[in-house]
Formats: C-alpha cells, sequence, structure tokens
C-alpha cells in the first residue's frame, strides 16, 4: 500500500525525513509537512506545505484529511487536538507518547515509575516552595520547565542561595521542576527504533559534545567501554519496550563518574545525534523512522564507518542573510545544509559528516579533520 505522509514541523528534521521518503516510493506518494514558516527546509526538497502553527487545531485536522500517516519531526504539536483525531489518520508516535515526552516532569516520572535510571527530581509549584525543596538537592540544583523547552533553553542552574529567585524569575510562571545536578563525565545518546509490529532496534551508542547547551559534536560509536555502551543500549531497548510507540527516538543519557547510565530525557523523533547515520550506516535514522511507522523490517543499526558529525550554527555576532557555505571535494567529508535563508545565533543551519572510509582512520584523525574544517566552516553575513 501506498500512503501520503503528513509530518508536524517542516526544519532539517523534516526536510531529511522528505528526502529519504522520496527513496521509497513503493510505500509513500507524497509528504505534506505543517511548518509556520513558508516555505521551509521540508518544502524546498519538494514536501507540500500547510503554513501554520504547530499547534494549530484547524491546521492538524486538516493535515490529517489529506494524509494517512502523521508523525512529527518536533514535540511541539498538539497532543490533546492529536488525540481527537488519531481514530482518522495513523499517528505515529501515539498521541499518548507525545503527551508523556512533552511534558518533562510527567517523563520523568514515567521512567522512574518504569524502573529506569534517572536522576532525583522534585515538582516546583512556587518560589516558597524552590526555596524549601532545594536544600534536598544542595548547590548546583537544575531548575527546568516542564513544557515547550529543548536545546537547553529551558533549563537554569542554580549555583548559589542568591541565584534562587532569579532562576525562578527567569521562567516567567511557567510550570517548573528541579532536578539533581550530576557532575557526569560524558553526554551520550542511543538513536532508537520501534515498529508498530513492536520490533525494536537500537543504534551504537554516540558521544555528544555540546556548547552554551547546543550539540555542537557527535562521535560515533562513543569513546566508553563495551560495558558502558552495552548497558546505555540495553536501557534504551528497555525503554522503547514501556514507551510503546513507534518510530525512531533520541534518548539522550549521562554517563556518570562511576560509570553509570541516567537518563536526561527523550526526544519523540528523529535526532541530531542521529545524523552522522547518513553516512555511518547502512539505514539512516530518517529511512529507519518511516520504516518504524510504516510497519516495515528495521533495517540494521549497524555502524559501518566511524563518523564525526559537527553541527554548523549561527554566530553569536549577527542575524540576518548569510554568504553561501561549501567545502572542496574530498573524500569521507559530506556537506549538508538546510536552506535556511537567515542565520540566528546558535540556529542549526547545517551539518559537516567526517567519515572513516578508511578502516585505518581512528576518531583522533577525524577529530583532527574537524579542527581544519572549523577554520574553512564560517557564517559570514552577505554585506
Amino acid at each position: 500500500m501506498v500512503h501520503v505522509l503528513g509530518i508536524i514541523g517542516g526544519g532539517q528534521l523534516g526536510m531529511m525525513l522528505t528526502e529519504a521518503a522520496k527513496k521509497m516510493p513503493d510505500h509513500i506518494s507524497d509528504v505534506i509537512v505543517l511548518d509556520p514558516t513558508k516555505n521551509c527546509p521540508a518544502a524546498k526538497v519538494g514536501a507540500k506545505q500547510i503554513v501554520a502553527d504547530f499547534k494549530d487545531e484547524n491546521a492538524i485536522v486538516e493535515l490529517s484529511k489529506k494524509t494517512d500517516i502523521i508523525t512529527y519531526e518536533i514535540e511541539l504539536g498538539n497532543s490533546e487536538v492529536l488525540k481527537k483525531i488519531e481514530t482518522n489518520v495513523q499517528i505515529s508516535p501515539s498521541p499518548e507518547t507525545l503527551k508523556i515526552i512533552q511534558d518533562k516532569l510527567s517523563q520523568k516520572k514515567f521512567l522512574r515509575e518504569n524502573k529506569l535510571p534517572v536522576t532525583e527530581f522534585v515538582e516546583i509549584n512556587s518560589l516558597e516552595d524552590l526555596s524549601d525543596k532545594i536544600n534536598q538537592f544542595g548547590f548546583p540544583a537544575l531548575l527546568k520547565a516542564r513544557f515547550d523547552s529543548y536545546d537547553g533553553r529551558g533549563n537554569f542552574k542554580i549555583n548559589s542561595k542568591k541565584e534562587i529567585e532569579t532562576a525562578y524569575k527567569y521562567f516567567n510562571g511557567k510550570s517548573l521542576f528541579l532536578e539533581k545536578f550530576i557532575a557526569f563525565s560524558m553526554e551520550v545518546s542511543v538513536i532508537s527504533a520501534r515498529n508498530t509490529k513492536g520490533d525494536i532496534a537500537v543504534y551504537s551508542l554516540v558521544e555528544n559534545i555540546h556548547e552554551d547547551n547546543i550539540l555542537r559534536m557527535t562521535i560515533a560509536p562513543a569513546r566508553v567501554s563495551k560495558e558502558i555502551s552495552n548497558a546505555a543500549e540495553d536501557i534504551a531497548k528497555t525503554t522503547m519496550q514501556v514507551l510503546k510507540g513507534a518510530g525512531v527516538f533520541g534518548i539522550e543519557m549521562f554517563v556518570t563518574k562511576d560509570d553509570k547510565i541516567l537518563i536526561n530525557e527523550i526526544a519523540p523523533r528523529v535526532h541530531n545525534s542521529g545524523h552522522h547515520t547518513l553516512q555511518s550506516s547502512k539505514t539512516s535514522q530518517f529511512e529507519q523512522h518511516l520504516r518504524a511507522i510504516l510497519g516495515l523490517k528495521l533495517g540494521s543499526t549497524e555502524i559501518l564507518y566511524r563518523t564525526i558529525m559537527y553541527n554548523i550554527l549561527g554566530p553569536k555576532t549577527f542575524e540576518g542573510k548569510y554568504k553561501p557555505i561549501t567545502l572542496p571535494q574530498q573524500k569521507g567529508i559530506f556537506l549538508k545544509m538546510y536552506g535556511k535563508e537567515e542565520s540566528k545565533p546558535k540556529r542549526k543551519l547545517g551539518h559537516i559528516n567526517v567519515v572513516a572510509l578508511d578502516k585505518s582512520t581512528t576518531i583522533n584523525d577525524l577529530l583532527n579533520t574537524v579542527e581544519q574544517l572549523k577554520k574553512i566552516v564560517t557564517v559570514q553575513p552577505t554585506t
């Protein structure tokens, strides 16, 4: 059967999902995205577009009438509206799964109830509540928004008593929770897939390096012991079993100083730390997501080539149109720009995959190549 695919969100993830869908004409005939930015990245590679906010009820209903399957590339969709229409159209991951994950406090509770490892946390209802409960964890501690936060935008690290009020006011009345700060040795993630039949497949653990709470670089596979890698991948499999939603999920984790694994948070969609799979693996995370929601057999998750993914971010120095970024053709270097017309500080404009096509090439060799590329790949204003 051939389906029309609907995607809530048409940014770079929607763009790469659309490109993967175009390679599966036996299963997907067309792609329609819902995104507020006219001529969004997904539209530039052939998706049709409904221009509207991600939570617009009328737009979501319109999308459901034009498609057979709805998925998302951003977790800001209206889960209540999606729940109302799920009898008319297949939605994967399910609205119930999305609802659990959208509320980061509910997500933490869900994981803890299912005996999955998370750091200590507590709900916060007022400034007085925060002043009292922070004593459970000491300093530093992380105050977090429950909803609509990503790339570190919903976090405030409280380092001392004098910062408590500043932190609380920073969130301007949002629903909050407090989390014990973990002095981790490494941030890692597992890209995991579950299809509509319940089959589960996970990619190898990868290492993530952040700058200003934004993912800057992913090293695949992670530079950890086999024991740590296996433990993280087992936790990811269990997480997929209890969540039950179909699709690809990005499961972000910490490796603690004593080599324990803690889940930080889950994204119910393809994930920035999975971009390496476009070149490192036989099956990209984007094809895998489509295979999962279509109920097809999941593809191989083996990493065939060591790879480093480096994000191209908008600099803090300007906002506006920027000069085209190109690279000289070079074996093992793959540039992917997202077609975003304007740069904004910390905006994801593209990425580079640096791939060890030669088996003798080490992760250190790849890191050296990335350092050289940093000097060439700069985002500059057009004037």
